[in-house]
């Protein structure tokens, strides 16, 4: 395999183009990867992108008040430290612009190809190469194929009885209609996740009535309690030598977080109180605070951010809704206890399906081995990022390698194992390498037996951490560093090579 040969045949071709890597999806994943390539000496691969642009969630999410919710100088590549971020938690425009002056620094563009949405991808073993098809009907062949389309890229909205039957305008805020105007209408918003938490405070400013649709509260904390807001930390980013420490300090205080939740459990405890004092200082009406008190423990959900979020919902023109949705009608929501409210527009705050990794791509391995199949009791993988009967095939942000830090640190881990896995092949002379089945099992016996002692593993804590079987499938068991230190490069041992 020559990694640096070039790619042939024109886009709309209808013969197999040949590319001597192949990467799925060029949001943060895939430019990781393809920077730590070229920074590796390897410039043959593409990067197969189903949008127009790159980005990734970044690109999509664009509804008002989109900003990440981790911070930024930690979100964000460690080689590529010198970005004047303008707060501690950048919004969304800042980091779309990051991504593209990352694109532009280290040569990506010319490797992507656009509106190129892989459908399927199948082994063939014999020859050891994958055979890759689009939507558009393009044909790839391929020895190294690796997926980077994240977790948060399909949106999902609730099949709600009278859906299909709404006049109004509905839409999903991945899918943010700019074009219609909100000021002065009544809006339903259904959800109150990551990002509705981001976009109800900015929502409700405009329009006359907002009704917020929640199924369950959430804690939100405010943006102070976090790492790298405090006065040293600004003073920190005022110099760009300093700025590598900045992140440093930000990551072992995440690492502390991890730290306390496993050794100290009673802190989650002080954490829930001070979260219902938050709440009898910011709501006053009790039977608001009752609605916005959840009965669940902290750190069965994703943890939220936010400074505006409690000051939106006690605003004269919002009202939180508890009680279920029976169906929607041609003007509104109706809730099972008969109550109909008449709205002229519908916004999906319901996240993603992060637990149906690759959908809704279809990968074939070994002997017809279909990778749904393989994953028929809950997605898994070794370290996130190979699987047993898929030779040569990698994954950025796979099942188990999400964690209680920056998704950036742990795609630069993933992007070096893979670079490192690529040479050992190479060096190997083989066909293909397959990641031996005992050793994912082992893995991913332990990975369960870890995170079956933390607070999402909980009977009663309903999470998207979990798939439909109660299986923890996104998030990593340990620290950051740990995974790090366990992708530093690849085991001949823990592979066979054919």
């Amino acid at each position: 395999m020559n990694v640096h040969v070039a790619a042939t045949a024109g886009p709309n071709s209808a013969s197999v183009t040949s590319v001597p890597i192949l990467i799925i999806g060029c949001g943060f994943g895939g430019i990781a990867l393809a920077i730590a390539l070229k920074k590796a000496g390897i410039t043959g691969f593409s990067i197969l992108e189903r949008a127009s642009d790159v980005g990734g969630v970044w690109r999509d999410n664009s509804y008002p008040g989109a900003a990440c919710d981790v911070v930024s100088r930690l979100y964000s590549f460690s080689y590529d430290q010198d970005y004047e971020w303008s707060t501690a938690f950048a919004p969304r425009d800042e980091i779309f612009a990051y991504i593209q002056r990352c694109v532009a620094r280290h040569g990506i563009r010319e490797h992507v190809r656009f509106d190129c949405e892989v459908t399927r991808a199948a082994f063939d073993a014999r020859r050891g190469t994958w055979m890759i098809e689009t939507g558009r009907g393009e044909r790839f062949e391929t020895p190294i194929l690796i997926s980077a389309v994240g977790l948060f890229n399909n949106p999902t909205i609730p099949d709600l009885p009278g859906r299909d039957q709404f006049k109004g305008v509905q839409f999903h805020s991945a899918r943010w209609d700019h074009e219609y105007a909100l000021a002065g209408k009544t809006v339903a918003v259904i959800g109150t996740g990551a990002s509705a938490v981001q976009f109800v405070p900015r929502v409700a400013r405009e329009v006359s009535k907002l009704y917020l649709f929640q199924r369950s509260p959430q804690y939100v904390m405010p943006k102070t309690l976090f790492p790298g807001t405090g006065e040293w930390d600004k003073w920190l980013q005022q110099y760009p030598r300093l700025r590598r420490l900045a992140r440093l300090k930000i990551f072992f205080m995440f690492e502390r977080f991890i730290w306390r939740r496993k050794y100290r459990p009673q802190l989650r405890l002080a954490g829930e109180a001070a979260f219902r004092k938050l709440l009898e200082n910011k709501i006053q009406d009790p039977e608001l605070r009752r609605k916005l008190t959840p009965n669940y423990p902290m750190g069965c959900k994703r943890q939220l951010v936010s400074d505006e979020w409690y000051d939106a919902l006690v605003r004269p023109n919002v009202e939180v809704v508890d009680d279920p949705i029976a169906q929607i009608d041609a003007d509104g929501i109706v809730t099972k206890d008969g109550a109909h409210r008449r709205v002229d527009a519908i916004i999906y705050g319901t996240g993603f399906r992060p637990t149906a990794f690759l959908t809704p791509m279809q990968i074939t391995g070994l002997e017809g081995r279909d990778l749904n199949e393989a994953w028929r009791n809950g997605a898994e993988a070794y370290l996130g990022l190979t699987v047993n009967g898929f030779p040569n095939f990698f994954m950025m942000y796979g099942p188990n390698t999400n964690a209680i830090t920056s998704i950036i640190y742990m795609l630069e881990c993933q992007s070096r194992y893979i670079v490192r896995a690529i040479g050992l092949l190479q060096r190997k002379g083989a066909r293909y390498m397959n990641v031996r089945a005992d050793v994912q099992r082992s893995f991913n016996e332990e990975a369960q037996a870890r995170l079956a002692q933390t607070v999402p593993a909980r009977p009663d804590c309903i999470t998207y951490f979990k798939d439909a079987n109660g299986r923890i499938t996104t998030q990593w068991p340990g620290y950051a560093l740990e995974y790090r230190i366990r992708t530093h490069a690849p085991r001949a041992g823990d592979y066979e090579f054919v």
